[in-house]
């Protein structure tokens, strides 16, 4: 019983993650995920995005939300990360790409 709570409460932790990075600013009702994907499509010669953490917080909210909680905190330890805010900056480009696979 307690794993299923724990379970429960993990799962809500990263939604609510999500929620508060979509919040954040963006237009138009486009998650992060969507702006980032979008980002090299435009044909100019920008720069590459760089990816923050709100980017990759949206994508883990929203596998989460649909049932792969498990998938989302065994690809956090992959990171040496019980949570998000314990992956190093620079894993965040990686994270989000295998994040998008899941």
């Amino acid at each position: 019983m307690n794993e299923e709570l724990l379970k429960i409460a993990d799962g809500l932790l990263v939604v609510a993650e999500g929620i508060r990075a979509m919040a954040g600013g963006n237009t138009a009702g486009d998650s992060p995920a969507e702006t980032h994907a979008d980002a090299g499509k435009a044909g100019t010669s920008e720069p590459e995005k760089t990816v923050t953490i709100e980017d990759v917080r949206a994508v883990l909210a929203a596998k989460s939300q649909d049932g792969k909680t498990k998938e989302v905190k065994a690809l956090l330890m992959k990171y040496d990360a019980g949570k998000l805010s314990g992956v190093k900056p620079e894993d965040y480009a990686a994270l989000l790409k295998e994040a998008e696979v899941l």
